[in-house]
């Protein structure tokens, strides 16, 4: 007999980067932790966006005693990472992610990041207000959707990076 199932925690940010790794050493040799995406979710809330735990559980869709446990495993796995010299993966977990355009229920529809999270189109959605390109430091607005590194530079051709709202 099984626990009741895990609610979905709604999300409204996906990272264009979703991988870190300490320098100069081979990927093939790291051990690596991985943040969901509700993890992620959590400490954008909390450390960034300073909510209280009260209102990111709001924003989450989830209690505040489970938006406590979903915060504190995500600052222990990025202590462990930064602590053990282990690569961070981004990705998967039970999310979902209301229409981008507003409309129809939650979750509702595609591109909406229902699910876990692993498939392509999901990124790019959040992060970025502007691309800017690394050569030539060409900037153009973001396009929702579409990850700035799928976006060549207008000037030079250079795939462009995402500059990330505060």
């Amino acid at each position: 007999m099984r626990g009741r199932p895990k609610k979905q925690r709604t999300i409204r940010f996906i990272p264009e980067i979703t991988y870190f790794k300490p320098a100069g050493i081979p990927l093939r040799i790291l051990d690596e932790e991985i943040l969901t995406l509700d993890e992620i979710e959590a400490i954008r809330l909390a450390d960034i966006e300073k909510l209280t735990q009260e209102q990111a559980a709001e924003e989450m869709n989830i209690s505040r005693v489970t938006f406590l446990r979903v915060i504190d495993i995500a600052h222990e796995k990025i202590a462990k990472a930064l602590i053990f010299g282990k690569a961070i993966q981004m990705r998967g977990g039970d999310v979902v992610m209301p229409n981008l355009d507003g409309t129809g229920p939650t979750g509702a529809g595609p591109r909406t990041g229902r699910g876990r999270g692993m498939t392509r189109p999901g990124q790019g959605l959040g992060g970025s207000a502007d691309c800017i390109c690394p050569k030539c430091g060409e900037k153009t607005p973001h396009t929702r959707g579409i990850p700035c590194s799928n976006t060549n530079c207008p000037k030079c051709g250079a795939p462009m990076r995402g500059v990330f709202c505060r």
